[in-house]
């Protein structure tokens, strides 16, 4: 999959929590049907490798870290942060390993809370990973959730960023059927799709009495930024936020890991938004989990024929970026454009 992405593969995806990484246990992960293994060194500093001994091919994401080299589970086989293959127990103690062999691997950072890997050329970096909104910053509050979805990419971003499926999907959780208009300004750029949303009196089911019991307006956007990352934005007046930011990872054709950043700023009410938004943010995740896999397995069946009505802008301006990258780029850019709809939910 890594090489029929086009130019999806130059790109940062996340592998892991930095909490998923912990001491002298390395980690397996898939990227674009790429088998890797990350781990710290003594430093703390995240690597990251092909998940494959030069050996007999054993996976050193079953094996562990000792003085911040990455050691196999089959015959013992040590790396060194840079890949080097330093130390071949078979040889004895003294052994000096073969520094002229080293594994393949990929740039790895931490930012955000998050361990990323560069899935593209490593001496032609074209992008920087995306910057979690708010992330540490004060008077702010923020969890993430890490969610296997049996679809593909493309189908994650767009059901985060579709609001009419909420009413079906998330009936009684996050919206209900009102017949309301909604009047919708869509705008396609070069690297992003970007969503207002003119409805000053939105609400999020039960949930807009505790983020916003004063009835202030609303002000609520979605974002989608190439190749992967959506952001959903909430802001209630000037003094309450609630923001959804996902990361999908795309594991296979049909299956995307997604880290999802749930922040938010509530004022004194922050830590009773931190206590009860992840049961609640975990259900409504979970209702998306089940209807991707619904269309998901149809997709694999059928093919990706959709019937698009005209709201369906969203959905066509994300395809076109994300279909012009898989394509290697190939041909004209899809222009920047605009569109105004209007849909009922």
């Amino acid at each position: 999959m890594r090489e029929r992405c086009g130019t999806l593969r130059d790109r940062w995806y996340v592998a892991c929590t930095s909490r998923e990484l912990k001491g002298t246990q390395p980690l397996g992960r898939v990227i674009l049907e790429e088998a890797l293994v990350v781990f710290r060194d003594d430093a703390g500093q995240v690597h990251c490798f092909v998940d494959r001994c030069l050996h007999r091919n054993a996976m050193l994401s079953e094996g562990h870290v000792r003085d911040g080299c990455l050691v196999c589970p089959y015959h013992g086989w040590r790396y060194d942060a840079d890949g080097a293959l330093v130390h071949i127990p078979s040889e004895g103690p003294d052994s000096q390993g073969r520094k002229s062999r080293s594994l393949a691997r990929f740039p790895a950072r931490e930012e955000s809370g998050l361990v990323w890997v560069y899935m593209g050329d490593s001496d032609h970096i074209a992008a920087e990973p995306f910057a979690f909104p708010h992330h540490g910053e004060a008077g702010w509050e923020s969890y993430f959730m890490v969610t296997p979805f049996d679809n593909n990419v493309t189908n994650c971003v767009e059901n985060f960023m579709d609001v009419p499926h909420t009413i079906t999907v998330h009936a009684g959780w996050f919206r209900s059927d009102a017949a309301q208009a909604v009047h919708t300004t869509v705008e396609r750029t070069d690297d992003s799709v970007l969503v207002t949303y003119h409805q000053k009196n939105d609400s999020i089911g039960f949930w807009s009495r505790i983020l916003n019991p004063r009835g202030e307006p609303v002000t609520h956007t979605d974002k989608f930024y190439m190749p992967n990352v959506t952001r959903v934005d909430y802001d209630f007046g000037t003094s309450r936020s609630f923001i959804i930011t996902s990361q999908c990872t795309p594991v296979s054709e049909f299956h995307t890991m997604v880290y999802t950043a749930i922040t938010f700023r509530m004022g004194v009410f922050n830590k009773l938004a931190r206590a009860l938004l992840p049961p609640y943010t975990r259900k409504v995740i979970h209702q998306d989990v089940v209807i991707m896999r619904n269309q998901g397995e149809s997709l694999q069946r059928y093919g990706d024929d959709f019937s698009n009505a005209p709201v369906d802008v969203i959905h066509h301006y994300i395809e076109s970026l994300r279909d012009w990258a898989a394509d290697g780029e190939k041909g004209a850019r899809p222009k920047p454009q605009s569109a105004d709809v209007t849909f009922y939910v």
